[in-house]
């Protein structure tokens, strides 16, 4: 129940209605008896500042930042924590008593499930990834940190790939490829990951790559959660390849902010089974 004493917290993001956080997180909070509410707001990109200014106003206790908001949002918070500082994107907000301090829990959180529920050794891995937006930056920074062999950025602007590129080389070997070339940096990596919204739903029938371009010595990692398996790890799955949802990155990323706003333990077995009922019942 929703009183004078419950905390607001949200999502900024356009689109939002195929979100799970905020059955993730209500359910949290409920099973915690936590005096929290979540809600899903839809904020196109023009209206980032002012909605940015609404959590201010209304005393909102903090955010969730997602697709296209990630890197836009950081100039308009107060503080920036030095990991999210380093990746230039902002996942989760936390208001201090009026003072907005952007975090980054998706690069951990991506790292913490891809070697749960894979065993990778991240040292041997040559990866190739499809984008070079705020969570392709969360990723990539988190990655380089575990000490990679090479890391390979394909993005449709060549100008955001190469300064994330050089952004990591001091870490670990790193270059911006061409889209043309995708086929031939996918040939013989060992890790492929998907960092863009491409087969998430509604558009369920696209994919990032060409399926020719798969191959079964490849581990098949996509950030999307929704579908829970993307025409992407299907067609990978179908050849061989291991593959990695995007559940588990959510499931951590979403763990690590329900902490920085409560500091109590998040239930994260209980947040995984509420996701997961969601989206086996089709919850969009």
């Amino acid at each position: 129940m929703i009183t004078s004493k419950t905390q607001m917290v949200g999502l900024l993001g356009h689109p939002v209605h195929h979100s799970q956080s905020p059955a993730m997180h209500n359910a949290a909070f409920a099973a915690l008896k936590l005096p929290y509410a979540y809600a899903a707001f839809n904020v196109a990109p023009e209206q980032l500042p002012e909605a940015v200014a609404g959590v201010r106003a209304l005393g909102m206790r903090g955010v969730n930042v997602t697709i296209p908001h990630k890197v836009a949002i950081v100039p308009l918070l107060d503080e920036i924590d030095p990991l999210a500082k380093r990746i230039g994107a902002v996942n989760t907000v936390v208001n201090d008593n009026g003072r907005l301090i952007g975090y980054n829990t998706d690069g951990k959180g991506y790292v913490r499930s891809l070697v749960e529920e894979t065993g990778i050794n991240l040292a041997n891995q040559v990866v190739t990834m499809i984008g070079a937006g705020g969570a392709a930056r969360a990723v990539a920074c988190t990655l380089a940190e575990h000490a990679v062999k090479q890391i390979r950025i394909v993005n449709r602007s060549r100008e955001k790939a190469q300064l994330l590129a050089e952004l990591l080389n001091p870490l670990v070997p790193t270059v911006s490829v061409d889209p043309q070339q995708a086929g031939e940096a996918i040939a013989d990596a060992t890790l492929l990951i998907n960092t863009t919204s491409i087969g998430m739903y509604p558009h369920v029938d696209e994919m990032p790559v060409a399926e020719e371009w798969l191959h079964p010595g490849l581990i098949v990692s996509d950030l999307i959660y929704n579908p829970l398996e993307t025409k992407l790890l299907k067609t990978a799955q179908a050849i061989g390849a291991k593959t990695h949802s995007g559940v588990g990155m959510f499931i951590n990323q979403g763990a690590l902010a329900f902490e920085l706003w409560t500091g109590e333990t998040a239930p994260t077995e209980l947040m995984r089974l509420t996701v997961l009922k969601q989206l086996l019942q089709g919850g969009k």
